[in-house]
């Protein structure tokens, strides 16, 4: 699928006009100079110019490649002491399986409260959790995605506090930092609700056929629960490396919110959990070498494809077609109805976002553009953000070109056409509620 938008954006190099708009530094950042986009000389990338593309887009995606990788070491030590196992068996065992949904929920609100807090791709190291506790409960591994990602995805999204949206919108427009904060709480805390309720309706029917899963057939090895629940106990070193692992997460917090920490930061604090574990785990230097070429030999296939979705970014640099199509859009809105623009706004910027996956990139080259002609259509700045927020957010559910969602994808075993038929049913549902908050906005005067 990939490939094939990659193709596809090749050819728009030459469909398109080349243009640009002019670009102004503020506060370190190029961002879009409204009404000065203007079209340049094509340059359209070739066959062979578009195979070049590809190592580009690997070296530009090495930040999100190599924490993928950090983390997969890191879970090989956990795994391969069966500490994650043990310490999961034992917590169902405790809480009992009639309480599964319940622990559905908890977990789905936990991983979206992270993906608020914390972002997302920096949280890749939790997602085994969810999957050997889903599997441990009955469920499989498309379940198990559909709590981490799902929840994590949907709540970064439409988060009212998040940085790389709702933070450059409005240093952009002018407004107090994430002002408007109530409506963006109710639509995040509603959608995870309603994301929660889609797990548990999928698991009940699970447990009635489990021959109707999604997941069904997929390789489950190393991460279900290997013996009855009565029997599983968590040692002294069990204990010790869950230490070392959640001081490890402890660390990633501080280092977010105090230190201005980042993906490379991040992947260091992996590095520095996975070593400190391995010297204290009792495993020989053989046991650890296997464990950790095997981690990283399956997760390798979700690194590759991070690659390619950063070649189709690089592919539309090439061509300079990146600001010709947020310029199209702008034009398609102008002269709509208030109510239908807000909502198109929203649906131009879900297009935009499977070609332009990085919510930071889409906000400094689409918003400086979206919140003059919202004024226009008689929309306030808040609208504006709101419906670019629920257009990227939302969408990132299905995005292949989103190396966080295709890596955790991989962690969890789950092909992306699998994916597809479980999560495009809930996209559907949570843009329905994002854009009844989108009108209800627009009727209230939301500013």
């Amino acid at each position: 699928m990939l490939f094939a938008i990659i193709v596809a954006v090749t050819a728009m190099t030459y469909l398109l006009p080349a243009g640009l708009y002019e670009r102004t530094e503020i506060d370190g950042q190029l961002r879009v100079v409204p009404d000065s986009y203007a079209q340049v000389s094509p340059t359209p990338v070739g066959p062979f110019a578009m195979f070049r593309a590809f190592p580009e887009g690997y070296r530009l995606a090495t930040p999100v490649i190599f924490i993928c990788l950090a983390s997969a070491l890191m879970f090989s030590v956990l795994e391969r002491t069966q500490t994650i196992e043990n310490a999961v068996g034992r917590l169902v065992y405790r809480m009992g399986t009639e309480r599964s949904e319940l622990l559905l929920v908890l977990l789905t609100f936990m991983y979206g409260l992270l993906g608020i807090m914390v972002g997302y791709e920096n949280n890749i190291a939790t997602v085994p959790i969810a999957v050997v506790v889903v599997l441990a409960l009955g469920g499989d591994l498309v379940l198990a995605a559909g709590v981490s990602l799902g929840g994590m995805t949907v709540a970064f999204g439409l988060s009212p506090i998040n940085p790389y949206t709702v933070g450059i919108g409005h240093e952009i427009a002018g407004l107090p930092l994430f002002s408007g904060w109530w409506l963006r709480s109710i639509l995040c805390g509603g959608a995870l609700a309603i994301t929660a309720y889609y797990n548990v309706r999928y698991y009940r029917r699970l447990l009635a056929d489990p021959a109707s899963g999604i997941g069904r057939g997929l390789d489950t090895s190393g991460l279900a629960l290997s013996r009855p629940l009565a029997d599983y106990r968590i040692t002294g070193r069990n204990w010790w490396l869950l230490g070392v692992f959640l001081a490890g997460l402890g660390v990633v917090l501080f280092g977010v919110f105090r230190l201005g920490f980042g993906i490379n930061e991040i992947s260091a604090v992996f590095l520095v959990v996975t070593t400190v574990s391995a010297l204290t785990s009792g495993l020989t230097a053989r046991d650890f070498t296997d464990s950790a070429m095997r981690a990283v030999a399956e997760m390798a296939p979700a690194t590759f494809i991070i690659g390619m979705a950063a070649t189709v970014k690089v592919i539309m640099e090439q061509g300079q077609i990146q600001d010709t199509i947020s310029y199209g859009l702008a034009q398609a809105l102008d002269g709509l109805p208030t109510y239908a623009s807000a909502v198109g706004m929203s649906v131009g910027q879900s297009g935009i976002n499977l070609l332009i996956p990085s919510g930071s990139g889409q906000a400094l080259a689409t918003l400086p553009v979206m919140i003059p002609l919202g004024r226009a259509l008689e929309l306030s700045p808040q609208i504006s953000i709101l419906a670019f927020q629920i257009g990227d957010g939302v969408t990132n559910l299905f995005n292949p070109s989103l190396g966080g969602l295709v890596a955790m994808l991989g962690v969890c075993r789950v092909p992306f056409d699998r994916w597809l038929r479980f999560i495009l049913p809930l996209t559907g549902v949570l843009l329905v509620w994002a854009w009844v908050g989108l009108l209800v906005a627009v009727a209230v005067g939301y500013s």
